[in-house]
């Protein structure tokens, strides 16, 4: 895909993801009045994740043909290999949101041939709209934004997800060693959230043993533009399947890698 093409994409999402903003914001000034379902432990969908979901694959869908989808609400579109694929997760941190917390965000990420192109994160009860891509640099709110370089992990915060879908014996001996290593953990309900916080210098790291694409992409595309590492992903199925996942500033991102082994 020739950059052209990929800067049209960008441009595209930068509008979509603005008006999808405006249509959660909407529910979530109203969520008391939603229909909420369990998917899961500690899993929930609302009618509003499936309204922002519907609304961005359907403008996808008209602007883009050629390209496939995979949303965490309505799955995934037929793909074929080299076929570029937008990755989206329309109300990451939906817990929060149906508590009336400001910790959500919506993620949207284009992947085209195994590469996480760009990402673009959007927390609209913040007004913060992460955006960025490996050699295309990462803003805030249009301004550029760096991540924090740090040494060890006793130099800020590092965040700790944590999904049901592995055992807590994944993730207690890390927490351990977090720790005892003189780091301290943070977590706020959004994955994606917390992983542009680390592109924008405001954490240190990121660490989970599995995460899926649509809630990591998006950011981890930031993060990359951001001057961060991130672990390989899209290694094996990641992009369908999750993965472990491991993101820092390249001076920390090798401690913070051996601290969670299983990266």
């Amino acid at each position: 895909m020739t950059l052209n093409e990929l800067d049209r994409r960008s441009d595209f999402a930068l509008e979509l993801i603005r008006e999808a903003g405006v249509l959660a914001l909407d529910y979530f000034r109203r969520v008391e009045t939603l229909t909420i379902s369990s998917k899961g432990l500690q899993d929930v969908v609302s009618d509003a994740d499936v309204a922002v979901e519907k609304l961005i694959r359907a403008r996808l869908a008209e602007a883009f043909p050629e390209d496939a989808f995979f949303g965490e609400e309505s799955g995934r579109s037929e793909f074929s290999a080299g076929q570029g694929i937008w990755v989206v997760d329309p109300i990451d941190g939906t817990q929060p949101f149906v508590c009336g917390m400001s910790s959500w965000c919506i993620s949207i990420a284009f992947v085209e041939g195994g590469v996480n192109r760009f990402g673009l994160v959007l927390a609209p009860a913040r007004d913060e709209l992460f955006a960025g891509g490996a050699g295309r640099g990462a803003t805030l709110n249009g301004k550029p934004i760096r991540v924090r370089s740090a040494s060890s992990v006793k130099e800020g915060l590092i965040a700790t997800g944590y999904s049901t879908r592995r055992p807590p014996s994944d993730l207690l001996p890390v927490f351990a060693r977090l720790l005892e290593n003189g780091g301290m953990f943070y977590r706020d309900g959004s994955g994606a959230l917390s992983l542009a916080y680390v592109a924008a210098g405001r954490l240190i790291g990121y660490l989970e043993s599995h995460i899926n694409s649509y809630d990591c992409l998006g950011a981890m595309a930031v993060i990359e533009g951001a001057g961060g590492q991130v672990s390989a992903f899209l290694d094996g199925d990641g992009l369908f399947s999750g993965n472990a996942l491991v993101a820092a500033s390249p001076e920390l991102f090798p401690a913070l890698s051996d601290l969670a082994r299983y990266a």
